[in-house]
C-alpha cells in the first residue's frame, strides 16, 4: 500500500466557513468557478464535484470539525475507491484544514497531491476572500 497523503493548509476564516464550501453543492460550485457540483449534505449521501470527474460518498459529517469521504476519479477502474478526511482545527480566527487521503493508485500520487493544492487550497483561499 502507497503512503497517504498528508497536507495541512491553514486558512484566515472560520472552521463553519471551510466546511460550508466543502459540503455545500451551491457554495462548492462557486468557489470552483462554477464547476458542476452536487453534495448530499447526509451520511451516506453521494457526492458529484467537477462536472462528475470526482465521485463519492460521505462516511462521515461533524459539521466545523470532520468530514470523511469514500472518494474517486471518474477515470479510475469501477469500484476503485480511496478514502479522504478533513480535519478543521479552529485556532482564534484561523482554522488548519488537515487533510489525509489514502488508498488511490500508487502511479497518481504526484497527480494528486497537486491537484488538491490547485483545485482545492487556491481555489478555496480564493472564494474565501472574495
Amino acid at each position: 500500500m502507497n503512503e497517504p497523503i498528508h497536507q495541512e493548509v491553514v486558512f484566515q476564516t472560520s472552521a463553519d466557513r471551510i466546511y460550508k464550501a466543502l459540503t455545500d453543492g451551491a457554495e462548492f460550485k462557486e468557489m470552483t468557478g462554477g464547476a458542476p457540483t452536487e453534495i448530499s449534505s447526509d451520511v451516506g449521501g453521494a457526492f458529484s464535484c467537477f462536472g462528475g470527474m470526482i465521485t463519492g460518498l460521505n462516511l462521515e459529517l461533524v459539521p466545523n470539525q470532520r468530514i470523511v469521504q469514500a472518494w474517486r476519479a471518474r477515470n479510475w477502474e469501477p469500484g476503485l475507491y480511496s478514502i479522504v478526511k478533513y480535519e478543521l482545527n479552529q485556532q482564534g480566527d484561523e482554522t488548519c484544514l488537515v487533510l489525509d487521503h489514502s488508498g488511490f493508485p500508487a502511479d497518481i500520487r504526484e497527480h494528486l497531491e497537486a491537484g488538491w493544492t490547485a483545485n482545492y487550497w487556491e481555489l478555496l483561499r480564493k472564494h474565501l476572500t472574495s
